[in-house]
């Protein structure tokens, strides 16, 4: 075998790989990476078009991040979560002045599911009730709560999970039978009705918080038609005195051309979750943030959540560092101008491609749903079952041809890091096209 063959045998004999049968797995073997590309040991290049999982927002290899984490490490690398360091005050602060309203407190994880876990654990002790309504097509972490509130189809291995979860249907305008008689902007409203009256049949008493991703991920990129929907969840959550929890771990930090995506409809919510884009994945990081209501309550009360790896130095200088970057190198803004430009991009690629159904997003957090038919939006693979052929094909070409990207089901994604530029983002998407002449040939007439 050769080297490459040798690494990938070893990762397969001696590691598991996450969700999938193992004898499925088929990795690409990582020697390098920088800015938006990463080489295999035979020297392929490929560009991350998937940010990894949609993480590697400032880019791979920046230096700036990989000094910040060699000067902690001189100074001091870890102390326990009850002793500080500066770096832990400085990322506090520093994260007060770009999360919205007064979210001004937070409690550092090592990671999403652990910050959803500990964002649902706060919610219940604030409220004193123990619900947490969530959405079906939603993800928010592999733990056992955090996968049992993510409506994601891999919540089903550990099911019945825990108990205290309660799902409603999402704003997918594309698909959900609420919408089919009805607006987009209609079809919103319906559903904010649809959850006043879950609390109330569950018993306004009994739901501790609503649990939202601030702008939907690697469920379909599915958001609501206007503000009015996420202004209308607000409204009830302060109605029924609920907590209105915004998941930001992948839409944080720039995703969607704005530092958060809940940015996008004016609201702020009680609580909110980061990780990913919070260091680019150079060090493992979460982190829940509170509104000041919450905070004043745990002053008095004991906050029950603890982790060994609270607030970690070393990932907190490389969360900091990060945050730096995105002010100077003005990667929000990059990832606003460059989406309006993609998305007419991804409009023309629409009108040549009949098997393209729907595209949606905004900034550099984009999803392509394929169809076999438009008129009857037959998915060109099945929710929640194995590839079809076609897919596998695309997915193929695109690897083939060195594209990194996120596939599942029907559905592609476009999501690369917030450094990428137009040049590179044109080159990408004229294979993205191509790939797509492979689907085009299944689309039924």
């Amino acid at each position: 075998m050769n080297q490459t063959q040798d690494i990938i045998a070893m990762n397969k004999k001696y590691t598991y790989f996450s969700w999938m049968a193992q004898e499925t797995a088929n990795p690409i073997a990582v020697e390098k990476a920088k800015g938006i590309y990463f080489w295999d040991y035979e020297g392929k290049r490929y560009a991350d078009f998937s940010s990894q999982l949609i993480l590697t927002n400032i880019g791979h290899g920046d230096e700036r991040v990989n000094n910040a984490i060699i000067e902690q490490m001189k100074q001091v690398h870890y102390v326990q979560p009850n002793l500080v360091t500066k770096v832990r005050g400085e990322l506090g602060k520093a994260l007060a002045e770009v999360t919205p309203g007064d979210l001004n407190k937070a409690f550092f994880t090592l990671g999403g599911a652990e910050a959803i876990e500990n964002a649902m654990k706060m919610a219940r002790m604030y409220t004193g009730k123990q619900k947490i309504i969530t959405r079906y097509r939603s993800y928010h972490g592999g733990t056992f709560a955090a996968a049992s509130a993510g409506g994601d189809p891999r919540r089903i291995p550990i099911e019945p999970g825990v108990g205290w979860i309660i799902h409603m249907h999402d704003p997918y305008s594309y698909r959900s039978p609420i919408y089919r008689h009805c607006s987009p902007e209609e079809g919103d409203m319906i559903l904010c009705d649809l959850l006043e009256e879950t609390i109330q049949l569950e018993g306004a008493n009994t739901v501790a918080g609503v649990l939202l991703e601030g702008y939907s991920g690697s469920s379909g990129v599915i958001a609501p038609s206007t503000p009015a929907y996420w202004k209308r969840v607000r409204e009830i959550c302060d109605k029924y005195n609920v907590v209105l929890i915004a998941d930001e771990v992948m839409s944080g930090f720039g995703r969607t051309g704005k530092w958060f995506g809940i940015d996008h409809y004016g609201v702020v919510p009680d609580i909110m979750t980061m990780a990913k884009g919070l260091t680019s994945g150079y060090l493992p990081l979460g982190a829940v943030s509170t509104n000041e209501k919450i905070a004043a309550y745990f002053e008095k009360n004991m906050l029950a959540c603890g982790l060994t790896y609270n607030a970690h130095a070393v990932s907190c200088a490389a969360a900091l560092a990060t945050i730096k970057i995105y002010h100077e190198d003005k990667l929000i803004q990059n990832a606003a101008d460059l989406g309006q430009k993609l998305k007419h991009k991804l409009q023309l690629m629409y009108e040549k491609h009949p098997s393209i159904g729907e595209v949606r997003g905004v900034g550099l957090h984009w999803c392509i749903e394929l169809v076999k038919n438009r008129k009857t939006r037959e998915e060109m693979s099945e929710w929640n079952k194995p590839m079809s052929k076609p897919m596998l094909e695309l997915s193929s070409y695109l690897r083939s041809n060195g594209i990194a990207a996120f596939v599942r089901w029907n559905q592609v994604y476009i999501c690369p890091p917030l450094c990428i530029n137009e040049a590179q983002l044109d080159e990408a998407l004229a294979i993205y096209s191509k790939a797509f002449e492979i689907t085009d040939k299944y689309v039924l007439n």
